[in-house]
This record gives C-alpha cells, structure tokens and sequence, in this order.
C-alpha cells in the first residue's frame, strides 16, 4: 500500500466549518501529550494499565473522578491548532483508545463533543472488572469497526490523527477516514498533528471553559519523573508536616511567624492590620473578612498578626479542631442564633470568617455570604492566597483531616496575607446599606486585590460539581454546633 502524505494541522482551514463532521483522536491530537508506547503495542499496553487502575473500583467513583479531577489536567494539555479546527466544526466526534468513562465527562463538557467513542470497560454489579468489553481496545482494526459501526454510510468532513500509523488501521473503516476520497467522490480530509515543533498549550485565558472547581491532591500532573519525585518525597515529607504543624500549634503565636520561616513556610505580610480593640473603653473587636484558600486561613492570619484570632467556620474536621492552635466555633447554618453567637465573640475581641463557606482553588471568589455585615461595622477584609507546588491543602471527597497535613507537605509552601483598609462608615449597613451590597462590595475589592474574579457560585455548587452532593455535613453526635474547639 503506498505511504499517503497529509498535511499538518496547521494548514487546516477553520471558517466555514459550522455544517462539517470533525472525529479527532485524543492523545498527541486534541491534548499535546503522547503515549510513549508504540503503537501497535498499545493494546498491550493499555489493558495491563485499565486492570491495574479501574480493577475493583467503583463505577460511580470513577465517573466522580473523571468529572472532578480529570479535566484540571487534560484543560492544561489542549493543543491550540487541534482545538481551532475541532471547535470551529458542528458536529464533533472523539476516537480514543483511552476508557470512554474516563475521558466523555471533559470531551463532553468543557470541548462540547456531540459523541465520544471510547474503550469500554467491563462492570459487575456496579464496580469494573479491570476488563474490557468486546471489540476490545479502541486501536486499529477496532477503530474502525467502531467508526464504521457508529456513521455506518455516512461520512465526516475532517480527520485528526497524531500519528501515520493511526492512518493504515482506519482504512478498514468504510469511508476511509482521513485517506482517501470514498468512491462518491466526496473529499475527507485528513491531518496530521505533528510532535514537532512543539507548542504551548492554550492559555487559561483562551479555554473553553474556565477550570473553576476540581478535586486532586497532586498539584502537577503526575508524569512519570513528577511521579517518582512525589513518592520519594512523601516518606520526608509527612514528618516535616507533622514537625510545622507542631511548631504551630504548640509555640506562642507570637513567634510562630518566624518558626514557620525557620521551617520553610514562607509567610508573606502586606498592608497595616487594624489595633486590638480596648475592651475598657467599650471598643468591640473587628470581624476579618477572608477570602478562603484553605482551612488554614485563620492560622495564617493569626501568624501575621502575632497573636490567635479565633473563626467562625460551617464545618471542620475532628482532627483539625484537635490540632488548630486557634479556636474554632461551629455555625449552626441558623442564621438568627449563628447571628447572637458571632454579636457575643466580637464582644470578647477580635475574630475571623470566611464568607465564601468554602475553598476554591483557582483565581476565583465565590458568593459572599451577606450575615457577616448584619452583625458589626468594624469589618476588615483580608485577601489571602497561598501557593503549592506539590500537594492541595483542600479536598472535596477526601478526608479533609488531612488538608493541614497535605498544605504542609509541600517542600516549600507559602501564604500571601494583605491586609486592606477597614470599610469606610458610610459603605456600611448603618448607613443604610443592604447587607448583599456589603457583601458584594468587599467581595469586589479582595478580588481586586488578588486579581481574582468574582463569581455567584455557593458551596452547594462546589459540592454538586464535585462530589455529587450539596456540601451538608452530617451532624455528629457529642458535637454542639456552638461548641468551641481548639486551644
């Protein structure tokens, strides 16, 4: 058979695509990223790799896993010349070797694939075997019997392939996808994405769909070097936590600042923080308003202050209540007696919430809760961000007692904390403002501040997104929601 030349993915042109059929392979075609495998050894391959990871797994704990954690990666990988030409076409179809419960959440949602056709994998009351399902792997002659199976006499417009030796395999298919013109006399052209030159990934800016929530420990996508390097990491990594939480939680917080340093924690400290209030001539204590990283907000707060600031929080492990060097008050998610609660703290000192309800990672601000302005005029807003170069300090279907744990982990860990100016009188609700326009008005300059962008998403739509519930934490027994905590 002789060799077919085709061009490159460059050459394709984008306009007028709105009526056209595009299928695209995956890897190396619509992400950057190739297997290293040879390619008629990836059938091999990718078998002994669904048995070892999908093996004994849960059906609905991979599908979460494919929603929440996934996409954060692939988004990260998006070849910029493949998504202008799949983009630019109506209909889009993807053909990948990869497991179609793996990869169809992201096509689906974030690329706007009309179809994906994926490996499937066997399933035995509700967990996978670590099987396929017949034909098998989705490479060579399956490829095309899955493409012919699936468009039967009709035909796309474009091809997208990564490889030559993806070609020769889809010449079983019936319209002889991305080869040659089928006897009608219809042209389907076919692409290559080359591996060289490299490019850049599309930029965050330029996606689809913005990454706003997800759900990973690992910062970095996990390649094999990034991969040997966190494991060998871990067993020095652990107790080097265990040794900065102690620091924190044990030492005055006068000097925890410095230990931390000392530590490699690097703290950063912007802007003047507010005097303590004087009880004795009747001042109340001011109420920080925080954007929120991370559970360890407040720590980090107090650090930079020199002394504890107790929080306000919905809900807190038992773990990190137990080690948390600061108090910690539970809300009751009543707002009349929440409201009575944190009027009786401010009236003892100082004290610190997080009217987001919940972390988010990237550079986004949820939806401000609108209590916190109802209760006091003496509000100081906060802009918190901290950086991870290994391991996330959140977790939305983990064990959440391990979030200080995991931040700290981190070879060098750091948190940013600017303090900006106490909300003027007249931009408070005494002065006849309402409490979402308090809300909405501080969530807008801590945005500002960071470079963040604000948002109208809750913890309700975290939690959906993510774990497929609405964040709620089940009472516990022996727990009172009013129950101070911490040392």
């Amino acid at each position: 058979m002789a060799v077919t030349t085709f061009p490159t993915v460059d050459q394709c042109q984008s306009i007028g695509r709105e009526k056209h059929t595009v299928v695209a392979d995956m890897d190396g075609t619509l992400l950057i990223g190739r297997s290293s495998f040879p390619y008629f050894a990836l059938s091999a391959g990718i078998q002994i790799l669904i048995f070892v990871t999908f093996a004994g797994m849960k059906v609905s704990d991979i599908e979460s896993v494919a929603r929440a954690v996934l996409p954060k990666f692939y988004l990260s990988d998006l070849h910029p010349e493949s998504w202008r030409v799949f983009s630019s076409c109506g209909k889009r179809c993807v053909l990948t070797a990869n497991p179609r419960i793996m990869v169809e959440a992201f096509l689906k949602d974030f690329l706007g694939a009309d179809l994906v056709l994926g490996t499937e994998i066997a399933t035995y009351k509700g967990r996978a075997t670590g099987f396929v399902c017949d034909p098998g792997v989705l490479v060579g002659k399956n490829k095309a019997y899955a493409l012919n199976k699936t468009f039967g006499e009709t035909q796309p417009e474009i091809g997208l392939g990564d490889r030559h030796t993806d070609f020769p395999s889809w010449l079983h298919a019936r319209f002889a996808t991305l080869i040659i013109p089928i006897s009608t006399g219809n042209k389907i052209e076919g692409y290559i994405v080359a591996a060289k030159p490299e490019v850049k990934a599309v930029t965050s800016d330029k996606l689809p769909k913005p990454i706003i929530f997800h759900d990973s420990r690992l910062v970095q996508k996990p390649t094999p070097l990034t991969a040997l390097f966190t494991l060998l990491w871990i067993p020095i990594g652990f107790p080097l936590a265990c040794l900065r939480i102690a620091a924190g939680s044990l030492l005055p917080m006068r000097i925890v600042y410095h230990a931390f340093w000392a530590l490699g924690v690097r703290v950063s400290v912007k802007g003047s923080p507010p005097p303590v209030a004087k009880k004795s001539i009747g001042q109340s204590g001011v109420l920080f308003i925080c954007s929120h990283r991370t559970l360890l907000d407040p720590i980090f707060l107090s650090a930079a202050l020199g002394r504890p600031i107790p929080a306000v929080t919905y809900s807190v492990s038992r773990l990190s209540e137990f080690i948390s060097p600061i108090k910690t008050i539970r809300l009751s998610r009543d707002r009349v007696k929440d409201a009575a609660m944190i009027k009786k703290l401010l009236e003892e000192g100082d004290l610190a919430i997080c009217p987001e309800g919940t972390t988010c990672r990237e550079p986004f601000l949820l939806r401000f809760s609108a209590l916190f302005a109802e209760l006091t005029d003496q509000l100081v807003p906060v802009a918190m961000m901290n950086r991870m170069s290994m391991f996330h300090g959140t977790t939305a279907r983990g064990w959440k007692g391990m979030d200080p744990f995991f931040f700290f982990m981190n070879p060098s860990p750091a948190y940013e904390v600017t303090f900006l100016n106490k909300l003027p009188l007249e931009l408070t609700c005494s002065s006849g403002k309402s409490s979402h326009e308090v809300a909405n008005y501080m969530q807008r300059v801590i945005a500002a501040t960071l470079s963040y962008e604000c948002t109208s998403f809750t913890r309700k739509d975290k939690y959906r997104a993510l774990a497929g519930n609405d964040g709620t934490v089940p009472k516990k027994p022996l727990l009172y929601p009013d129950k101070v905590m911490g040392c």
